[in-house]
């Protein structure tokens, strides 16, 4: 449905354009001074050099190769190149060689670092810490850029409530209102606060929906209504832009049957049209051409006219606009204006991020740049902070004055390429330092390793040599998970429980009576339920990135204290897919479990009283969103609103005492969550509206004032427009979605 807001929007916008009135105001940034030397770049271009500006092509390789292409104008955007020599030499052939000299804007897939490589997108988002992610995104876009790249395509913003899907790795987990903040914060940092040669143009992905793929199935169809696209799926895009996001690329899934890339209504007028952007807007990976698989047009011809009419500026890796767009102008099927619309929003890039003032860089001095101390330290406090402790009945931490032989095991304690993750291209394995080799170095002489699997799939009968060493040890270090090629693109599981052997180690490992620290790397929150017994405590670190190895070793012997939180619910079986913590409240709720043992009592077949759970597995997940176990306590105490009614431009205030009752120094990541109990649409049972870190010493108490305005309380609701509906709320300040004290509040 299109509401008669937007209507009204887009009629308007074809109006002001039309009688030559004002832009909408800019949402990247751009200046009149940019506007005008974007205009005279334009003035002098034929249509064939204008559709070159639209082609962007993956050029690894000898420049060579590519010369002819470049040099004739035919090329806008290469990716796929990371050597600063060659990158130079593109970039000559492109600024001294064409007609008009225009440069080349170089585009890779920095997802979570460049060479320093930081936790996956996941596993930063435990970190519940906005500013440190943007320190790392910064100091990717350091590294990158001093050898030539300046276009990122980062952050991805899909919501993911499916742990089958492989890209949920890639992204910052099932809440709307997380993901919208770590993808400003990633925003800012690629992008930087000032327009210099360590600006990487930030893209925002997959626009829209693609997370929800249809049986976890990467590429797979989406069946998102505008509601859910607005109040769940949208936000943190919107939020991104409005953050100064230069670009965004298109997903590869049709939503209701409509590709994303051929999709006028999200593309042009919601992200056009209403949000007003005035960047550029990116195809994924021939998503063009993918449209004609999709049978939404016949041949490449076909698609280059949707996606040109959707309001899409470059082709990456169709070659739809280059073989058919001047022909589409010629006949009238598409306007040059159009054109002109594209390439204005390329060219404005690449005048802001001042590339036709500096389009090479010292290639000499790029490597000093990388693996730099403060981008290592950086790394390994993001490890240390994204690793969520989900178990401990007091193991943890280990008191290193008391352990004299450790044994550590487990196909991911010294696999320096899995423990980088997905999408780690220029992560080099010498550089990463692993568990084993932090504690080799550590405990010189005390550390035995026997890895018992070679990797997460080997499957074993017997584990006697890991048993014989355990027996010989004092305290057992497994580490576990999944390897870096099974989670990201194209690499969906139906199965998440760990595989091989894995588990029946932890169960040897076990029977032994020694002390076992299972430590997880993976993707996505694996199945772990049946590997809790098996173990006193439990780490779940994602994929670590670089410094994984100094960053677990710190958490496990208490040099630090663990502060993640899940970024997503951890389930206890694959069966509960899909299962968050914000889903919407049924007309039965859950008011307790009638299991199958109970079901064989039953007199006969009756819905009364039944609720809604599986009746194998109940109503709950393993463990909820936004939880982490401390190695100290944390207590919430004396919540109170400083009003009970508030008006719709106001702003609540709410405020509680923390206080740490354990025995040392922590951070708790203490969250702020609203439930709207009667509205135009059946709300969420509760929504993340606020968090933040907060550390204090042993003994020590805190009064924490948290101010949500109220406007953060509005939805896109029954008549198609965004507002704060009057009603009654409640209102939780806790330390995960599941619990605290729910206070009362109205607005009027």
């Amino acid at each position: 449905m299109k509401t008669n807001r937007n209507l009204f929007l887009a009629v308007l916008a074809a109006v002001l354009t039309a009688c030559g009135g004002p832009r909408p105001a800019s949402t990247v940034g751009t200046t009149p001074e940019v506007e005008r030397r974007v205009d005279q770049l334009l003035a002098k271009m034929t249509l064939a050099e204008k559709i070159g500006q639209m082609n962007q092509i993956s050029a690894g390789g000898d420049p060579a190769n590519y010369a002819e292409a470049v040099r004739g104008g035919q090329v806008g955007s290469i990716l796929n190149e990371v050597d600063p020599v060659r990158l130079n030499e593109f970039q000559r052939i492109a600024v001294e060689e064409s007609r008009l000299g225009i440069p080349l804007l170089v585009g890779r897939d920095v997802i979570h670092g460049f060479h320093t490589v930081f936790p996956i997108p996941l596993g930063l988002a435990a970190t519940f810490d906005p500013a440190l992610v943007e320190e790392g995104a910064r100091i990717a876009a350091l590294e990158a850029t001093a050898q030539g790249i300046r276009w990122t395509f980062s952050p991805m913003l899909d919501i993911a409530r499916d742990p089958r899907w492989g890209r949920m790795a890639e992204g910052s987990g099932e809440d709307t209102w997380l993901d919208a903040r770590m993808g400003e914060a990633m925003v800012r940092g690629y992008q930087g606060t000032q327009w210099d040669t360590t600006s990487m143009a930030a893209c925002i992905k997959h626009f829209v929906g693609y997370g929800a793929a249809e049986g976890g199935r990467d590429y797979n169809s989406t069946f998102l209504t505008e509601r859910q696209l607005r109040n769940i799926y949208l936000p943190p895009f919107e939020a991104a832009v409005k953050a100064g996001a230069l670009t965004l690329m298109t997903s590869f899934n049709d939503n209701d049957g409509v590709p994303s890339t051929g999709n006028r209504f999200v593309v042009k007028d919601i992200l056009r049209d209403e949000w007003g952007f005035d960047g550029l807007v990116v195809t994924d990976w021939n998503s063009m051409g993918e449209m004609i698989s999709h049978g939404f047009g016949s041949d490449r011809k076909e698609v280059a006219q949707q996606a040109i009419e959707a309001g899409v500026d470059m082709d990456m890796m169709t070659y739809g606009y280059i073989s058919h767009l001047e022909e589409l102008v010629r006949s009238g099927a598409v306007k040059e204006s159009a054109i002109n619309a594209a390439v204005r929003n390329i060219l404005r890039i690449k005048v802001m991020l001042g590339l036709f003032e500096h389009p090479y860089v010292d290639a000499a001095a790029a490597g000093a740049v990388q693996y730099a101390p403060e981008h290592l330290d950086a790394a390994r406090r993001s490890a240390e902070e994204s690793a969520v402790l989900l178990k401990n009945d007091g193991t943890l931490p280990l008191d290193a004055g008391r352990v004299r032989t450790i044994l550590v095991t487990g196909p991911m304690a010294d696999a320096p390429h899995d423990q980088l993750g997905t999408w780690a291209f220029d992560g080099q394995k010498e550089h990463t330092v692993t568990p084993l080799a932090a504690l080799r170095e550590r405990f010189p002489g005390r550390v035995v390793y026997v890895p018992g699997l070679v990797n997460s799939r080997q499957k074993r009968d017997r584990f006697d040599d890991v048993v014989a060493a355990a027996r010989q040890a004092d305290v057992i270090l497994a580490f576990l998970g999944e390897e870096a090629i099974l989670s990201g693109e194209a690499h969906s599981l139906a199965d998440l429980n760990l595989k091989g052997s894995q588990s029946e180690l932890l169960a040897a490992l076990k029977a032994t009576g020694k002390p076992v620290v299972a430590t997880v790397m993976a993707g996505r929150p694996l199945t772990i339920e049946r590997d809790l017994p098996n173990c006193g405590a439990l780490l779940y670190a994602f994929h670590p990135g670089t410094m994984g190895g100094p960053a677990l070793a710190n958490l496990i012997f208490g040099d630090v204290t663990p502060s993640g939180k899940t970024p997503v619910t951890f389930l206890r079986t694959v069966g509960q897919v899909p299962m968050y913590y914000s889903h919407n409240m049924t007309g039965r709720p859950y008011q307790g479990e009638m299991l199958l043992d109970d079901i064989e009592a039953e007199a006969g077949q009756t819905s009364l009283g039944n609720t809604s759970y599986y009746l194998d597995y109940g109503a709950y997940p393993l463990f909820p969103f936004g939880f982490g176990l401390s190695y100290t306590r944390f207590t919430y105490s004396d919540p109170a609103l400083d009003g009970t009614t508030y008006a719709r431009d106001g702003v609540i205030r709410a405020s509680c005492t923390l206080s740490n009752t354990g025995g040392c120094e922590g951070t708790e990541v203490v969250q702020v969550y609203v439930r709207d109990l009667v509205g135009s649409l059946t709300r969420p049972l509760k929504e993340l509206k606020h968090f933040e870190r907060v550390t204090l010493q042993a003994g020590e108490s805190c009064r924490l004032e948290i101010e949500i305005p109220v406007s953060e309380l509005a939805f896109w609701g029954l008549d198609g427009t965004k507002k704060v509906e009057p009603g009654d709320f409640q209102l939780w300040i806790s330390g995960d979605s599941a619990s605290g004290e729910a206070l009362s509040f109205s607005v009027r």
